[in-house]
């Protein structure tokens, strides 16, 4: 992707507000516990190549693991991965090393997983993850395959190898009271990773996530891709986000998988007075990072028109959008209707006890597979909305007949 150059420490900082990360503490009293989960098992991460997923992957290398194997289908994403991890300091010293561009649902994933020698540890992080998901019938045909059908064929053929006595898959905070259907193919995703008949014995949490800044397809990498093409920026109006860096990403999944309690969906201590960020103002910050003071438009085309004349005063065009497309929030939460505090055991990570839907009871996942898998037929996307809002708490679609595709 065409994004401009700039110091991403300073970036960090420009969003996050913060000099370190957020969750050392834990990093630092929890070194041993660490290294006592990872050294000499063996570590399988799927959807290892994307942000998170990667940010995750290079801690648990420097944790002694006896195999890293690391599965995506993005064989870009997985060549800059090794690149990262043999280029770095230290380079990369685990014997059995492995990435494989594989679709985490397919039969050649199955036929891996009974070919392979047991993981003592698998990290789940493929996901469509972006509310813009749920846009057409099609888009979240496929976002519910990904999310929900798939991610049971996987756990099954996981049963069927006796993989993974410790399970990790990533959430979103959009699974709590969901307003989304890609927040709430997220819950039902929860109940996936929880669900008894579909486990080995051991131990299942999930992560709940804020933003990662300036992460793949993100709105901040989007800031970047638009100034290094002299475009204008857009942010919705009166709307808060809370953020962490491409690195603590990676931190949150450490601790959550290694170190979080059993059946428990983990979250960042963060400080809704303080970290619930304004877009506009983080757009703005981003900005002033490259030199430029924000010009704010309502209409896109008065933005694109004075983009050149604004760049020559020092100056750039900032679009300010209404919240008014499919599935949004105004904020974030991360704690669901019905779900209560329990300990985590961690300073920086707070956890609910999973409360699991009726997905797995009424049918309503046996629907989905069906529409899923069907290729004629007429597809009743409201339907499918029903049949998830009765078991989803908390769900409440947010339908406004616009995407995120009408935005700029």
């Amino acid at each position: 992707m065409n994004t401009i150059s700039l110091d991403q420490t300073a970036l960090d900082h420009a969003v996050l507000k913060r000099d370190q990360s957020h969750f050392r503490p834990d990093l630092i009293e929890q070194r041993a516990a660490l290294r006592d989960a990872v050294q000499g098992r063996r570590v399988l991460v799927v959807g290892g190549g994307g942000t998170i997923g990667s940010a995750t992957t290079m801690l648990i290398a420097d944790l002694a693991p006896s195999a890293l194997h690391i599965v995506d289908q993005s064989e870009n994403y997985l060549a800059e991965l090794v690149r990262d991890l043999r280029g770095r300091p230290g380079g990369l010293s685990v014997t059995e090393f492995r990435t494989l561009p594989l679709d985490y649902g397919s039969p050649v994933m199955g036929r891996y997983l009974m070919d392979t020698e047991r993981f003592d540890i698998v990290l789940n992080f493929a996901a469509l993850k972006h509310v813009r998901s749920e846009k057409d019938v099609y888009s979240l045909l496929q976002m519910i395959d990904t999310n929900v059908v798939r991610h049971i064929r996987f756990r099954q053929w996981l049963q069927k190898g006796g993989h993974g006595e410790r399970y990790f898959a990533v959430s979103t905070d959009k699974a709590a009271n969901p307003t989304s259907l890609m927040g709430a193919s997220k819950r039902l995703m929860e109940d996936v990773v929880f669900d008894e008949a579909l486990a080995v014995p051991g131990t299942r949490t999930t992560a709940r996530f804020a933003n990662v800044a300036f992460s793949n397809g993100s709105l901040l990498q989007g800031f970047l891709s638009r100034l290094a093409k002299r475009q204008p920026l857009a942010a919705p109006r009166d709307t808060r986000r809370y953020f962490v860096s491409q690195a603590e990403s990676g931190e949150i999944c450490l601790l959550a998988s290694m170190l979080g309690q059993p059946d428990s969906v983990l979250f960042p201590r963060l400080d809704p007075r303080s970290e619930l960020q304004l877009l506009e103002e983080v757009a703005s910050r981003v900005l002033e990072c490259a030199g430029y003071e924000p010009v704010f438009f309502e209409e896109e085309s008065e933005a694109r028109a004075a983009i050149d004349s604004l760049v020559a005063e020092g100056r750039y065009p900032l679009l300010l959008t209404p919240l008014d497309t499919s599935g949004e929030k105004p904020y974030e939460e991360f704690v669901g209707q019905d779900e209560s505090l329990i300990d985590s055991g961690l300073q920086t990570l707070a956890a609910v006890k999973h409360v699991p839907t009726q997905a797995l009871t009424r049918d309503v996942i046996s629907l989905l597979e069906d529409a899923v898998q069907r290729v004629d037929g007429a597809v009743d996307k409201q339907g499918i909305v029903d049949a998830i809002q009765s078991v989803v708490p908390g769900f409440s679609h947010r339908e406004t007949g616009k995407s995120l595709d009408d935005r700029l």
